[in-house]
């Protein structure tokens, strides 16, 4: 329970990653408070972790929406008081080559993974640096570094995490404040699970350790970096791919 009486903020959290991040949190004793776009994942996950026995507040909100993000923290505020812990994982993709690409494909990739983590972490920064307190740990991916044909948007907005995620550790070290990220390989989610076997046995071919990742050894980084054994830690990527780069 090293993150009990702590409050932690987790965005796209209904299913997949974000969801293991919640519940790992949870497990090891913090409040959470999430956002989600569906009812019925969110209502789902709401209930797995007050079973863990901490208090939880579902927030079914679009993270590229400002003023519905600075309404959603004030009500966080007002339960809990205080927002220790936030990580920024909400994500999508609008896969196609880029010669093919939409501009409401690159758009829309940006807004909600670039443009929705500048959004939130704005709204709770100021909490932080009042209390001279925070952990933030940005979600970004092995793309944002080796690309990938066919995600030029979403290679895009995960390499913007990266520069982001440095700059605000250098402008917030003071303030005891620290950001870091991480960034998964290939994760056994419910994108890959519609993926050929075929397809399968090419990724594993990449992969030295031979299986993909799980959510929960995304968490366990996560839970890491928010923990007092990572107080010297900002600033930096941690890499989950099982040694694929």
């Amino acid at each position: 329970m090293k993150l009990e009486g702590q409050v932690a903020l987790v965005t796209g959290a209904g299913r997949g990653i974000g969801k293991a991040i919640a519940l790992h949190l949870a497990r090891e004793g913090a409040h959470i408070i999430f956002t989600n776009r569906t009812p019925e994942q969110a209502d789902q996950t709401r209930q797995e972790i007050e079973a863990t026995g901490r208090e939880c507040m579902s927030c079914l909100v679009d993270v590229s929406d400002a003023t519905a993000i600075k309404s959603m923290t004030e009500q966080a505020m007002e339960r809990f008081g205080k927002i220790d812990i936030l990580v920024n994982n909400a994500g999508i993709t609008r896969d196609n080559l880029f010669l093919r690409m939409k501009q409401e494909d690159w758009e829309d990739v940006l807004n909600i993974n670039l443009t929705g983590m500048f959004n939130v972490t704005h709204s709770v920064i100021k909490s932080m640096i009042k209390k001279r307190y925070g952990r933030i740990v940005n979600i970004t991916s092995v793309v944002g570094f080796t690309g990938n044909p066919g995600q030029v948007n979403y290679s895009a907005s995960k390499a913007g995490i990266i520069g982001f995620t440095k700059s605000i550790a250098s402008e917030l070290g003071s303030r005891n404040i620290t950001c870091n990220a991480v960034a998964p390989g290939f994760i056994k989610t419910d994108m890959t699970d519609v993926l050929s076997e075929e397809r399968t046995t090419q990724l594993l071919e990449r992969i030295p350790l031979g299986r993909l990742g799980t959510g929960d050894d995304i968490a366990q980084a996560v839970s890491f970096l928010v923990s007092e054994q990572a107080s010297y830690i900002t600033g930096t990527v941690l890499h989950v791919n099982g040694g694929m780069y």
